[in-house]
């Protein structure tokens, strides 16, 4: 198990030239970074993977930024537009020698409302459709799809475990797996040990965060059951720290931060990383 950091609690958008973190991330003790790409022109996918390399620290995830006219089930062009950010992405993964990518990888973050259960039926399918033809590129190129529910405040598509793995069912990839958030799940889910027990297998991705979106273990949350189902699933791959601050203005408008969750943005990482050593026994480095 590696434990990683989402770059958006220091920079949005992440462009080539803010591989200059990678070196204070290793330092800290982080064995991965998790790189938003909110476009593709802003990164150079060769430049990032020789600084990763440099710093001694790898690109574990990239994390599909679902804004808008990327909708899977949208408008035609909307469609198309999605499908065509996320096939760039799975080129970039694959040039940096990052093994998946994460997220909502099925509709612009923010929309949701009532939908019919017929038009629910139709989005799915839509869904359902562009995630195989992706699904068939990224086990061409040696990547993972591995899908994020959120919560219903940011999508009214995918907010559970069960309709995560309806999804992945349907889809019927080996490559597609699912992407847990202890944030999304305090809302949604009624209990996070058994939700990640009842993903087993499928889990292909873990996002560890405060209920607040501070600092991992500074928050409400029971850690010791959900650390013990991970284990008990045998869940080996990264435990990602995704958390955000007032600093990235853009980042916090978007996420609705409105205070400081701590009193430096630095000690979201170095203590949160402490915290999740603590709670799965190992040991900092």
């Amino acid at each position: 198990m590696r434990f990683g950091i989402n770059s958006f609690l220091f920079v949005s958008p992440f462009k080539t030239e803010s591989v200059e973190l990678f070196k204070q991330f290793k330092d800290w003790g982080f064995d991965t970074v998790e790189i938003p790409v909110e476009a593709p022109e802003h990164v150079d996918p060769l430049a990032l993977k020789a600084a990763a390399e440099k710093a001694g620290i790898a690109i574990g995830s990239i994390c599909a930024c679902m804004g808008p006219g990327r909708d899977l089930r949208g408008t035609e062009e909307e469609q198309q537009t999605g499908l065509h950010y996320v096939t760039a992405l799975i080129d970039q993964a694959a040039q940096m020698g990052c093994p998946r990518i994460i997220g909502p990888i099925y509709s612009v973050v923010g929309k949701r409302g009532p939908v019919s259960p017929e038009n629910q039926a139709i989005e799915f399918a839509l869904v359902v459709k562009h995630l195989k033809t992706l699904a068939k590129h990224a086990a061409e190129k040696g990547v993972e799809l591995v899908v994020e529910p959120l919560n219903r405040f940011e999508t009214d598509f995918l907010n559970t475990t069960d309709q995560g793995l309806k999804l992945i069912e349907a889809v019927g990839a080996k490559n597609v797996k699912l992407h847990l958030d202890t944030f999304h799940m305090n809302i949604e889910e009624k209990n996070q040990a058994a939700a990640i027990r009842k993903a087993g297998a499928h889990l292909g991705h873990f996002h560890a965060c405060g209920t607040d979106r501070g600092t991992p273990g500074n928050d409400s949350l029971d850690w010791e059951p959900i650390v013990q189902a991970l284990h008990d699933i045998g869940y080996d791959q990264d435990v990602v720290i995704e958390s955000f601050t007032q600093d990235v203005k853009v980042i916090a408008a978007a996420a609705a931060i409105w205070r400081k969750m701590e009193p430096n943005r630095d000690d979201i990482a170095v203590r949160g990383l402490e915290n999740l050593h603590r709670f799965f026994g190992t040991h900092t480095k």
